[in-house]
């Protein structure tokens, strides 16, 4: 009975100890993980942003989160943000869109001759003519219709030339014209631009067309949207003879060398107008008016 009762309190004596060591062993995992402030696993970012605007040893490095440089916030009421840049830019505005009005010829779109009806849809517009029974229409956009001027620039900018020698700012667009019979089930479609270089020349002609066709196509009437697989005739490769009677074929309907240049002064009309009015609502938005 006391050999039984020695190896009990042996056996719990050994149970006692081996938890302690344990205990012992375990703390090295567990206690540098959870509290060492050297330790790499801690959130490197657990630094608030109340710590960082508030002086202590790492001031020196504390980045400027709400300082910002070159503009001062001007409150008019309306809960939007104003600078004093956005000041002088809409200063500027005023007395651009004041310059611009100056040089405007006319508050009013000139009128084609020939008869053309005018439909504006802010920056496009059409132009329809019907002669016998025929719908002519040519539909037009000022968007990007201003070619550029490189060399001009390049003397400019080399200061060889004044302001006053300035040349004008002329519209010519892409157009495209649309003959459509009453008989027929699709339109005669016609691609034209201005080119370049301005002069296009055919067999026997006297006279240079300032416009000229890029490509035909049979497309379906009206608003529908173009067949990409109607086949189209480039006219790049085209023999003359087939591309001047194309060119008479507009000719007939009114299509020429006075539309084109008719066409020319009411575009350019237009993208001023719609260029001072685009001034007029940016003003607007800078001043918040």
């Amino acid at each position: 009975m006391l050999k039984s009762l020695s190896r009990t309190v042996s056996t719990a004596v050994r149970i006692s100890t081996t938890t302690m060591f344990s205990a012992r062993s375990l703390q090295p995992l567990t206690r540098p993980t959870l509290c060492s402030p050297n330790s790499g696993t801690i959130r490197p970012f657990s630094r608030s942003l109340w710590m960082m605007s508030h002086n202590g040893a790492a001031s020196v490095y504390r980045p400027k989160l709400f300082s910002s440089k070159g503009f001062t916030p001007v409150s008019c009421g309306c809960g939007s943000l104003h600078t004093e840049g956005d000041k002088a830019f809409g200063n500027f505005l005023s007395d651009e869109i004041k310059e611009e009005k100056k040089i405007q010829k006319s508050s009013t779109l000139p009128k084609m001759s020939g008869g053309w009806e005018l439909q504006q849809n802010d920056t496009e517009a059409k132009l329809i003519r019907t002669i016998s029974g025929e719908k002519v229409t040519v539909t037009f956009n000022v968007n990007n219709s201003i070619p550029p001027k490189f060399e001009e620039e390049a003397e400019q900018a080399q200061g060889q030339k004044s302001a006053e020698n300035e040349p004008d700012i002329v519209s010519s667009p892409n157009f495209v014209v649309e003959v459509t019979k009453q008989a027929a089930k699709h339109s005669l479609v016609f691609d034209c631009h201005y080119p370049e270089d301005e002069a296009i020349h055919g067999e026997g002609e006297e006279e240079s067309d300032i416009f000229a066709i890029r490509e035909v196509s049979f497309q379906p009437e009206g608003d529908v949207e173009w067949k990409e697989t109607a086949y189209t005739l480039n006219t790049d490769s085209l023999d003359w003879a087939l591309y001047d009677h194309l060119m008479d074929f507009l000719a007939d309907r009114g299509v020429d060398n006075t539309f084109a240049d008719e066409l020319i002064e009411l575009s350019t009309a237009m993208e001023h107008h719609e260029y001072i009015k685009f001034l007029e609502d940016l003003s607007g938005f800078v001043k918040c008016n």
